[in-house]
């Protein structure tokens, strides 16, 4: 329920966001895009030590706190009109929704036994797409408005989801706290190499989200004959694939080597995405290249829902039991990247390259989501595995 609540607010936030700080901030483009940057990269660098802050505090009562965090900083952008106000909200905001999702992994791994995390993840994911959808409609509605009280009221409600969930999260089993043996590192992740290159995969493969989101309705618009109305259906096949579809696609996933196999076939889904989005680029009437593109939205679904059932598995299978927190936060640091870099780097390829720069892009996907299988082995070679579900790979290592 503190997924769901989360979700609807941060649906209406989305959709809305872009306008509202233009036109009730005052803000221009430049300076919203410099802030969001900044704000992301501070919240990259503070997931690790909030990870770490749930471990050794409680990952219950540090969920809380971010959560209460969040719904100050989103209540805040109500009252800034200064570039240096929304920048300090901006900050608050992003440290806080990192932090929070390291603190909820952690402590969805102290609660739920190891063989059943993937399955509850992607009832959750799920969820939250489904949150996501209504939450959407709302902002939709406030669009439809456009006026200061719609965009106000629709801040106020994603404020209020944040204060809903903090206390559903209080209704929630604390979990063990773990204190750090003497001579080890304060935070562990940041010395374990194997981890970090499947961080490192992981935020490669997560380039598909400004696909959606950004590039793929560019290309819509610039380059194709497709109706604008098209751009939506891209959203919507996404959401509602992931809605009532990741469950059953999670179900594959039940150790390290699935998961690893999970990943590889997104990468394949992803290229045959790209390689979609790609023919539209060849004058096709606007009917065919609407189905086209519906056909790709739907392959890029899939290839999100492989990669996060296997990046779900491998970011909870290959941590250490007593530094959930830390790790998921290092691991979590991935949408950040993508969200930093994804944006100037896909429109300078997609937009700039063509169909050549779809392909070269599925080609990065396929050969990234290939390095997966390595990274992993190698990643098991140096730990204890701490699941009981993945004996096959373990004993492979053994052998």
């Amino acid at each position: 329920m503190a997924q769901l609540a989360n979700s609807v607010g941060d649906g209406a936030f989305v959709v809305t966001s872009a306008l509202f700080f233009t036109r009730v901030v005052g803000l221009s483009t430049a300076e919203v895009g410099l802030g969001l940057t900044i704000a992301w990269l501070v919240g990259f660098l503070a997931g690790v030590p909030l990870g770490n802050l749930a471990d050794r505090r409680g990952a219950r009562g540090t969920a809380v706190l971010l959560a209460l965090t969040t719904a100050t900083a989103v209540a805040s952008f109500l009252v800034v009109r200064s570039f240096a106000g929304f920048l300090i909200a901006a900050v608050i905001y992003a440290c806080s929704q990192t932090g929070l999702t390291a603190a909820r992994q952690a402590l969805l791994a102290g609660l739920v036994a190891p063989a059943e995390r993937t399955r509850i993840r992607a009832f959750l994911q799920s969820t939250v797409n489904a949150g996501l959808a209504i939450g959407a409609l709302l902002g939709g509605v406030a669009l439809r408005f456009d006026s200061t009280a719609a965009y106000l009221t629709v801040f106020a409600v994603d404020a209020l989801s944040f204060l809903i969930a903090a206390g559903l999260l209080r209704r929630v089993p604390s979990i063990a706290t773990t204190l750090r043996v003497a001579g080890e590192p304060r935070l562990a992740v940041l010395h374990d190499r194997p981890y970090a290159v499947l961080a490192l995969i992981n935020a490669v493969m997560l380039l598909f989200m400004p696909l959606i989101s950004l590039v793929g309705p560019l290309w819509i618009v610039t380059r194709t004959n497709a109706p604008s109305w098209v751009v939506a259906s891209l959203m919507i096949v996404n959401t509602l694939g992931v809605t009532f579809f990741q469950v059953r696609i999670a179900k594959s996933v039940k150790d390290l080597r699935t998961a690893s196999r999970s990943v590889r076939y997104a990468g394949v889904a992803m290229l045959a995405a790209c390689a979609v989005f790609a023919t539209t680029a060849a004058g096709l009437s606007a009917p065919l290249t609407a189905v086209v593109l519906v056909i790709a939205a739907a392959l890029l679904t899939l290839g999100e829902m492989k990669l996060a059932s296997g990046a779900w598995e491998i970011s909870f299978g290959l941590a250490p039991a007593d530094k959930q927190g830390q790790y998921q936060g290092f691991f979590g640091t991935g949408p950040a990247i993508a969200r930093m870099l994804g944006p100037a780097l896909l429109t300078t390829v997609v937009l700039g390259w063509g169909p050549i720069g779809w392909l070269a892009v599925g080609a990065l996907f396929l050969g990234t989501s290939c390095a997966t299988g390595p990274a992993v082995r190698w990643a098991a070679r140096t730990r204890a595995v701490n699941e009981d579900a993945t004996p096959s790979l373990v004993e492979e290592n053994a052998a």
